[in-house]
């Protein structure tokens, strides 16, 4: 309260008005129990209303959106509720600007005054005075006051007492809308829960060892537009389907669930991808609206032939990697949900060995600092991890895409047929989970690495990189309870996976993420490491519940006699 404030109210208080007092009082506490502001606004204007001895009353809140003030709450004999003011027209507009108690005397010949409703009502405005409701953001809104019952125009001590009370109004309005944008963050939160639930029963559960597709979706918030699926049909050939929904948030996810469902019902059918495209194309303009559309890939491949029959509406170029080359195949077809009655050309090409990748934009929309990876990077990261077995190939390249800046979902469809694993057992030893004992496993590990002709200061970082991940599982996962670690070390072609088996209590694989480096405290820095050394990771609970398993690869060239 202010000095000024506080020696108003004394003098109300001195003059037989203690009254002033008790209905701050009496406001304060109704205001700051109740968060319905439609019940408690109206009694709390017409205890002021009553008090101040006013014909009329009337509460103005701010309209951020419009920059307008819009008549909330009003006492007297014309409604104003619903009124808009320009946020300077008026002396209510000029009250907030000004962010200052104005008083006018003689309400008919000061130019500030807004005369429209009396003009329009046949009330006439005498006096009035409007107080500015402030809060710690900025102000929100005026309270006016008109006329008072003896005729008397208004004074400072009115000033003075209407600012007091209009503090604890301030108060409660700017609490209940905070309450307000939290409830209706939590069921945004709710809503977008359940999206993210249903998105994932949509996607394809993984098939076993051998299946020729492989898929992930990487979203850049919380629920993805983008999706995949694949599907056997009874002839033997197996379906697929990625697509992208164009914008983002929970319209788009909807649209996402709709046009997924959709494209796995028309592709069920076994029709010729370009009349599956263009009977998913027809339902969707039918009920698409707003701008909304979405782009997709989709076709067959025939696992006895190796043939693929293939469409795309408006999808980024698909690229086939054979050979040591990359051939890319464009998608001719507009997007799906414009204009009725398109065709959608298709393409036929065998796989022949090779390696077919479809791709959303957000692989090619992926930042590097500034510069967007486009298709020349999609396709050199592609070569960069061609040798790879398939799966060890998407998660890194997922992970190197992690590494830069994602600024939209990203979703990769792997096809190709799997090749009986060529992986090499270099090293496989178990050991107490006891601090104590991984001098011996880092001794063993080194020699291991050696003779397998990793370069020295690559073997260091690594074997470091496995000691961080077994000092996690023994600090963290078994946590101060006994068992024992299982380490394996494979070599498939170009790369070295490094596997760690406990028996501890399954870890939540979502607690287990880089440490922001920005926080000043020491230690815990163990993940980071092996998140910037190796080109990918991943932490999965065993069946049953009990005991994790911890997957780490490294591309390392094998040496040229190893290659030959």
């Amino acid at each position: 309260m202010s000095a000024a404030a506080a020696s108003l109210l004394a003098r109300a208080m001195v003059g037989d008005d203690a009254r002033a007092f008790a209905l701050l009082a009496e406001l304060s506490e109704a205001l700051a129990v109740s968060l319905d502001l439609r019940r408690t606004l109206p009694l709390a204007l017409q205890r002021i209303a009553d008090y101040m001895h006013v014909e009329a009353a009337s509460l103005f809140l701010l309209d951020e959106l419009t920059d307008e003030l819009e008549c909330k709450v009003c006492i007297g004999p014309v409604d104003l509720r619903g009124l808009r003011l320009a946020s300077d027209q008026g002396v209510v507009g000029r009250s907030l600007t000004d962010k200052a108690v104005i008083i006018v005397a003689d309400a008919a010949s000061d130019p500030r005054v807004y005369k429209r409703v009396d003009e329009e009502s046949g009330f006439v405005t005498r006096s009035l005075i409007c107080v500015p409701l402030t809060t710690a953001k900025g102000t929100i809104g005026v309270l006016e006051l008109i006329n008072k019952h003896n005729g008397e125009a208004f004074d400072a001590t009115d000033a003075g007492i209407l600012r007091l009370l209009a503090a604890p109004t301030a108060l409660a309005i700017n609490n209940a809308r905070l309450a307000n944008e939290l409830v209706e963050q939590q069921r945004l939160k709710r809503e977008f829960d359940l999206a993210r639930r249903l998105q994932k029963l949509l996607l394809p559960k993984r098939r076993r060892a051998g299946f020729p597709l492989l898929a992930i979706n990487v979203p850049a918030h919380e629920i993805s537009g983008d999706f995949y699926d694949y599907f056997d049909l009874a002839d033997g050939r197996i379906g697929f389907v990625i697509g992208d929904v164009a914008g983002k948030g929970l319209d788009a996810a909807l649209l996402m669930t709709r046009a997924a469902s959709l494209l796995r019902w028309a592709g069920k059918e076994g029709l010729p991808p370009g009349e599956w495209l263009r009977r998913a194309n027809e339902e969707m303009c039918l009920s698409t609206h707003g701008g909304r559309f979405v782009c997709a890939a989709v076709g067959y491949y025939r696992r006895a032939t190796g043939e693929v029959h293939m469409a795309g509406a408006g999808f980024p170029p698909a690229l086939l990697y054979q050979g040591g080359l990359c051939t890319e195949y464009r998608s001719d077809g507009p997007p799906l949900g414009i204009v009725v009655g398109q065709e959608f050309p298709e393409t036929r090409l065998r796989l022949g060995g090779g390696a077919l990748y479809f791709f959303s934009d957000g692989v090619t929309d992926v930042r590097k600092g500034d510069a967007r990876l486009g298709q020349d990077g999609a396709r050199a990261l592609i070569e960069r991890h061609a040798d790879a077995p398939p799966e060890v190939r998407l998660r890194s390249i997922v992970s190197e895409l992690r590494q830069m800046r994602l600024v939209d979902d990203t979703t990769l469809l792997l096809l190709q047929e799997t090749q009986p694993s060529t992986a090499i057992l270099l090293l496989r030893q178990a050991f107490p989970a006891d601090a104590e004992r991984l001098r011996g496993m880092r001794a063993e590990l080194r020699q291991a690495l050696d003779r397998a002709g990793v370069p020295a200061d690559l073997r260091d970082r690594l074997v470091l990189a496995v000691d961080e991940a077994c000092c996690n599982i023994i600090r963290h996962a078994y946590a101060g309870s006994s068992g024992d670690i299982v380490l394996s070390l494979h070599r498939d072609g170009d790369v070295l996976e490094f596997e760690l088996r406990d028996d501890a209590p399954g870890v939540d694989p979502g607690r287990v993420t880089p440490r922001d480096l920005a926080e000043c405290r020491a230690g815990g820095l163990g993940v980071n490491f092996i998140d910037a050394l190796m080109d990918g990771w991943r932490l999965q609970p065993r069946v049953g519940g009990v005991g994790n398993v911890l997957r780490m690869w490294k591309r390392c060239a094998a040496p040229a006699e190893e290659m030959a």
